[in-house]
């Protein structure tokens, strides 16, 4: 396990009626649309393919299809959907003299349907699984679920209906759900066919976690997570331009705040009301300064930059207590720095260059807001990047280190944090394509989007066009819809949580290449 559960009961929170207010005067509406599910298909086991004929019958007869206990269908909506699913079901026979009991799996993938939850030993909870058992007393009736699922396909079983009688299926469809009216999508064209379907899932993908916050993954987390915020901002200033969501999710954070100041990584918004999670990440703290940056330079709202800027210096005031008088930071354990899922690779010169950068973005904001940034700050800024090329730039293999490895996260972040100068920098990168590609333990398009980025900064647009062709393209060529929380080329199997029963198929996180075409130009 490479994550490891931090509990926090002792933290106290305090909370701001005044911006979660406002958070919630922002609150978005959602859109619903229904939508009927396609054609019922087979899936491949040996292949892990779907089937390219129909399974018989088809949708338009398939209440023609009576099952009994053990059969079982697979429903195909033909795209993914945030949605609410609802099934007629039939009698026929005689009259009931058991309840019916079905099993309903969803899938964003048909992988998914593959496993079998029994043998689940992931180390998160097994109710993320996307299943449900349910009793049916009467029949006929309309089978509604309450609960909201994120999900193209829909396996049916039946595990029981009685010797008397069977059943059949009727009218499948789904009541979708977004902040985004799905009929009135953003058109962003390219000339390349590839980036254009890439674009493409890329909205999509966005579309999707944009509900009543920007969730990470509609299937699983359902939450908002800080990391995510970061890069989903991003995006949507590109593409829907949803400025009011933006500002409700940095009113959330801000709202809810450690005694001390500190930012959680993650908001819990399903509950009726809402709390921020006792898990802290270094990283992901730092970024709420990114993101008011951000949003100042996209929508010109002073007014809320200016009620959260504080919040935002706290976050800097807070790290800076870990960096010494040398210059190098020291991360406590209770605030680790994510980077990116795994522990295989060190994460310390990552986490010191996410910082280098996270002041550069503060020093900017005061810019803009024409705010005189205190010397401190630069004398900070200054002693990170002496230390850091002093102490962590390796002379003999030109790169940084990190206790003594050399790995990507150390380059890439340094490269975004401008440690070195220009000429030195594309140099860096250089030498980081060279030795570390074909990327390898890398694990999720989070990292990949700063790797790409890396790359386009410092001209290598050949270099970073590819990188998106060929992470992003290959999960397309494997049948994606949206794209996924998780994904390592060379491991097709690879779940953070020991089982891909409970990997989330639409996230984020993964919805960045658009941006990165948008504003590098790769058109």
């Amino acid at each position: 396990m490479s994550f490891k559960f931090q509990i926090n009961k002792d933290v106290e929170f305090s909370r701001n009626k005044k911006f979660l207010k406002i958070a919630e005067e922002n609150k978005p509406h959602l859109f619903h649309q229904e939508h009927l599910a396609q054609r019922c298909i087979k899936i491949n086991k040996e292949k892990n393919q779907l089937q390219t004929i129909n399974e018989e019958p088809s949708i338009s007869n398939l209440d023609s299809k009576i099952l009994g206990k053990g059969d079982y269908l697979i429903l195909d909506f033909g795209d993914h959907f945030v949605s609410h699913f609802s099934i007629n079901i039939k009698r026929h026979g005689s009259l009931m003299d058991a309840p019916l009991t079905l099993k309903l799996q969803f899938a964003e993938v048909p992988d998914e349907l593959l496993h079998e939850s029994s043998n689940y030993n992931g180390w998160l909870s097994s109710s993320w699984i996307a299943e449900e058992r349910v009793h049916i007393d009467q029949l006929p009736t309309k089978l509604r679920l309450p609960r909201r699922y994120s999900f193209r396909y829909v396996k049916i079983t039946v595990l029981d209906t009685s010797p008397k009688w069977k059943i059949s299926l009727d009218s499948p469809s789904v009541t979708s759900e977004s902040s985004v009216d799905e009929n009135n999508m953003p058109q962003i064209n390219t000339e390349d066919p590839e980036l254009q379907k890439i674009t493409e899932i890329s909205i999509k993908t966005l579309a999707e976690c944009m509900q009543d916050v920007f969730e990470d993954g509609p299937k699983r987390d359902q939450r908002l997570w800080l990391g995510d915020l970061h890069l989903q901002a991003l995006v949507n200033y590109t593409t829907f331009k949803n400025y009011s969501l933006v500002k409700r999710c940095l009113y959330l954070f801000a709202g809810m705040t450690t005694s001390n100041g500190k930012l959680s990584a993650d908001i819990f918004t399903n509950n009726q009301q809402v709390n921020a999670d006792d898990t802290f990440l270094f990283d992901y703290s730092l970024f709420f300064v990114s993101c008011l940056k951000d949003y100042l330079e996209n929508s010109d709202d002073k007014k809320t930059v200016m009620d959260l800027y504080s919040v935002a210096k706290n976050q800097i005031d807070l790290a800076r207590k870990y960096v010494s008088h040398n210059g190098k930071l020291n991360l406590p354990q209770d605030w680790p720095a994510f980077i990116d899922w795994g522990d295989d690779l060190d994460k310390s010169t990552a986490a010191q260059a996410v910082l280098i950068k996270v002041l550069r973005d503060f020093i900017n904001l005061n810019n803009q807001l024409g705010f005189k940034t205190d010397d401190d700050y630069f004398v900070l800024l200054d002693s990170m990047v002496s230390y850091s090329i002093q102490n962590l730039f390796d002379e003999k293999t030109k790169m940084f280190i990190s206790n003594g490895e050399l790995n990507i996260y150390s380059q890439i972040w340094m490269a975004l944090a401008n440690v070195l100068p220009k000429d030195e920098n594309i140099k860096l990168m250089n030498k980081t394509y060279k030795k570390f590609f074909p990327v390898q333990n890398v694990a999720t398009p989070y990292m990949y989007h700063f790797i790409v980025e890396a790359l386009l900064q410092n001209g290598m647009k050949k270099e970073g066009t590819a990188l998106i062709k060929d992470y992003w393209g290959k999960m397309i060529s494997l049948g994606a819809d949206t794209f996924w929380e998780a994904f390592k080329p060379d491991d097709l199997n690879f779940s953070p949580y020991g089982s891909p029963l409970v990997n989330s198929y639409c996230h984020a996180w993964a919805c960045t290449p658009v941006y990165l075409i948008e504003k590098y130009n790769l058109r």
